[in-house]
């Protein structure tokens, strides 16, 4: 079975917390949600995407005959179809909820979310929360970032270039944004050992993946107290944004009830 922990620390620039997040060990599912769109906006963004998600994967689990409200890929596990329905179905929540309160016009969130199932993860993405997993001392980061600074990374820019720019931290995709969004959804392999851990950009942007990798490498403990110790370090790097960090030691194969 896999052992997990979450935590979720407002940092010391903040003044409230607009991260939410999902650890649910019987229904399998892990889930980081960063909102955005003002004071007000942004947490209830967060919530909205991690309390759909819930809903839409509990739902899904025990009605065989639901009606899946964005299609049903063939190509997919029924893992990755249910996390890609959840997904578009927050990003449809969000905006009715803009629509009919003008005071959250603006409002949007990531979501980076995980189902894991025997030795296999399904994992679905949206904004630039981030997936990793640690395997045999490496960091290897799974979802790509829907970030203006990720893409320009990605098309060749050099990082001093990126550093310098007044839009590294603009988002490409967000939920609340459009009503035609794609989703970022894949699957991938587990071993015995591995950690996952998905974050908001309150832990890896002070900490980038060396620091996360250190405390990481560092930290002989149960996941409660590693998740711990990863808001102590962003924390400790001035925390200049909510921290929320979700980890699963996945250590033997689990079954999806």
């Amino acid at each position: 079975m896999a052992s997990s922990a979450a935590r979720t620390d407002v940092g010391r620039k903040r003044t409230n917390n607009q991260d939410a997040f999902v650890a649910n060990e019987e229904m399998h599912l892990f889930a980081v949600a960063d909102g955005m769109g003002g004071h007000v906006g942004g947490e209830v963004a967060s919530h909205i995407a991690a309390q759909t998600l819930l809903e839409f994967i509990h739902a899904s689990s025990w009605d065989k005959g639901i009606t899946w409200p964005f299609g049903f890929s063939p190509t997919r596990s029924g893992e990755a179809n249910r996390l890609h329905n959840a997904v578009l179905l927050a990003n449809q929540e969000i905006l009715s909820r803009a629509a009919v309160e003008p005071q959250l016009q603006g409002l949007g969130s990531t979501i980076v979310a995980c189902m894991i199932r025997q030795d296999t993860a399904a994992y679905a993405n949206v904004g630039d929360s981030r997936l990793y997993v640690w395997r045999e001392g490496r960091l290897s980061q799974i979802t790509e970032d829907d970030s203006w600074a990720a893409s320009m990374s990605r098309a060749g820019a050099l990082p001093e270039q990126i550093e310098k720019s007044g839009m590294k931290h603009v988002l490409t995709r967000a939920l609340g944004s459009s009503s035609d969004m794609s989703v970022e959804v894949g699957e991938f392999d587990l071993e015995p050992g591995d950690l996952l851990l998905m974050c908001s950009d309150g832990l890896y942007g002070p900490l980038g993946d060396e620091g996360i990798a250190a405390v990481l490498k560092e930290t002989e403990a149960a996941v409660d107290g590693i998740a711990q110790a990863l808001i102590d370090a962003a924390n400790a790097a001035g925390g200049p944004d909510n921290i929320t960090v979700v980890l699963v030691r996945h250590d033997a194969a689990a079954t999806l009830a």
